[in-house]
């Protein structure tokens, strides 16, 4: 399996496509914003492939000493396949020594898509991320931060979104409202 940032308009149109069927509407950036944000050094985009097929890709935000894994999936006809967890670790140790960490919807009971939640978590926790401890409202949604080589209070988090992303985020940032 290899990773690299995308090289040509048909690598990013794959991107792009993945983006928009893996993620619903409500969840996603415009995909200019992350573009511009690539360009200015503050994102990496990567596109993952082996034997030439296109498994998947990451958007990261980083600073100095912690990358926020953004967007993470595997194309739908890779999945099941121990793909993700593959490209999750490389990822992993390509930003070592440096913390890694992302967001995760927290797996309420009563939330409509438990059994989701549930599975996405076991996922991560498998692939050798840990709970961060920390729990936030982003965007009107309660998550909890996973983990490699990282803490981070509430505090430090929305300090992350300021110096790393926007303002708008930062604004948006809130304790969680719980079940």
């Amino acid at each position: 399996m290899n990773f690299y940032r995308p090289k040509n308009f048909i690598e990013m149109i794959k991107i792009r496509m993945l983006y928009r069927s893996a993620f619903p509407k409500e969840e996603r950036k415009p995909f200019s914003m992350i573009l511009k944000m690539q360009k200015a050094g503050k994102t990496d985009l990567w596109y993952f492939t082996e034997n030439g097929r296109f498994l998947g890709f990451a958007a990261t935000i980083n600073s100095p000493d912690k990358v926020l894994i953004d967007y993470f999936t595997v194309n739908e006809g890779c999945r099941g396949q121990g793909n993700g967890t593959r490209m999750l670790k490389a990822l992993i140790a390509h930003y070592s020594p440096k913390g890694v960490f992302l967001e995760i919807e927290i797996p309420y009971e009563s939330s409509a898509n438990y059994a989701e939640r549930v599975r996405r978590k076991a996922f991560y926790l498998r692939a050798g991320l840990t709970e961060i401890g920390t729990r936030v409202e982003l965007f009107g949604v309660d998550m909890e931060l996973l983990g490699v080589g990282v803490s981070m209070t509430y505090d430090e988090y929305k300090s992350f979104y300021l110096d790393n992303y926007s303002r708008f985020a930062y604004d948006n940032i809130k304790p969680p409202k719980g079940e």
